[in-house]
């Protein structure tokens, strides 16, 4: 293809750590980024235009490929004009591919070399998701990075499990990439907006995921066969999904600073603050977790001095705010006192405030990293960040 779909540049680096600029054809991206998890077209708890405002100024979003083709469906996406549209989201969109729910589906799936049978969760219909499928689907969403459609294998799997899921990746990312760039051609993607950079009109981009559990030479042999496909950025996968914490951060150690240097590199479905940090330590760009959004809506806040769980009896009469570090209009509002109340009065409220925090602490937090990757003051502030982080609050 000979435009482009997105421009990526790194502009700073501390070791591994780099700050950089992610530009597609909606938004100007600074990494390295959180991106809030929307899986229904939606960020629960919160409003597109709080996502859009200074205070949380969210550049990108995910959208769950699975959960939308099953409902509303691609033929109502499709009708409304693609997922922005459909939702009232102009900022950028990145959709993952489906394979993490199918797998999560367990015995309630039926894989093989084509794709993967399942039934639906909504209706219990019939259904058939293979790379084609994926990147049908995610061209009429109109996602602006698309993900390969992949085989996620259990932490703890066995090395010859790891090795034919890994295997089967490698076929898929090939397949994936062969129908995507059909697509492309075709001009197949129905979420098409005026563009706002000229050098930035090629449509979707493509991402490859690395798999293969926590063996290192399944991760360099599903790297290398990866890379030879050829993407416009490349994510790691299947981590956080039952491998102990050190095997995690040693996967991401070994393949973060081995990844195309001039491509992003994104680290899916990962995590927590400590994560966060180790993450950009070794080298990546772009996150995404549900842990902001499902810890609100069940009470749990995150602050600098770690974790509070707003439905503790020590918060009944605490006047202070959730994070006295904090400037989110909720820490600036609102008291301890006044979150737990409205959790145990089974207030809607409460989850709403409790995300909008969690949000504005993640997404502030990846402005403090990239200001100290910046100003060569990284791997202080990681250090002290743990350390505050781990003192437990109060």
């Amino acid at each position: 293809m000979s435009k482009t779909a997105i421009n990526w540049q790194v502009v700073a680096q501390e070791g591994e750590a780099r700050a950089g600029v992610l530009q597609t054809r909606r938004s100007l991206i600074e990494t390295p980024v959180f991106m809030p998890v929307g899986t229904a077209g939606t960020v629960k708890g919160t409003r597109f235009e709080a996502l859009e405002a200074p205070e949380l100024d969210a550049r990108i979003i995910l959208g769950n490929t699975y959960h939308l083709w099953l409902r509303p469906g691609v033929d109502v996406i499709r009708a409304c004009g693609g997922l922005h549209r459909f939702i009232g989201w102009e900022r950028a969109l990145l959709t993952d591919s489906g394979g993490f729910q199918v797998w999560s589906l367990g015995a309630l799936r039926k894989l093989r070399e084509e794709g993967v049978e399942f039934r639906s969760h909504v209706d219990g219909s019939a259904r058939f998701l293979s790379p084609e499928v994926s990147m049908e689907v995610q061209a009429a969403l109109g996602s602006d990075i698309v993900m390969a459609f992949d085989e996620c294998a259990p932490g703890e799997a066995a090395h010859e499990v790891a090795r034919a899921s890994m295997e089967l990746t490698a076929r898929w990312a090939a397949r994936s990439r062969a129908r995507f760039d059909e697509l492309q051609r075709e001009g197949a993607d129905t979420g098409r907006t005026p563009e706002h950079h000229l050098s930035v009109n090629g449509e979707q981009a493509l991402f490859g995921i690395v798999q293969g559990a926590a063996h290192a030479d399944l991760r360099l042999e599903s790297l290398a066969r990866t890379v030879e496909i050829g993407f416009a950025g490349y994510a790691i996968g299947g981590l956080s999904v039952g491998e102990e914490k050190p095997v995690m951060y040693d996967t991401i150690e070994l393949l973060a600073p081995r990844m195309p240097k001039e491509r992003p590199r994104y680290l899916m479905g990962v995590g927590t603050p400590e994560d966060l940090l180790a993450g950009v330590a070794r080298g990546v760009d772009m996150f995404d977790c549900v842990l902001p959004t499902r810890d609100g809506r069940n009470g749990r806040a995150y602050t600098s001095l770690g974790p509070v769980n707003i439905k503790n009896t020590r918060w009944t009469t605490d006047t202070c705010p959730l994070d006295e570090e904090c400037a989110c209009s909720v820490c600036r509002r609102h008291t301890r006192a006044y979150l737990r109340h409205l959790y145990n009065a089974g207030e809607m409220l409460a989850s709403i405030l409790l995300t909008h925090h969690n949000l504005a602490f993640f997404l502030d937090t990846m402005r403090r990293v990239r200001q100290a990757i910046r100003s060569g003051n990284f791997a202080r502030f990681q250090r002290e960040f743990i350390e505050r982080y781990n003192s437990g609050v109060g």
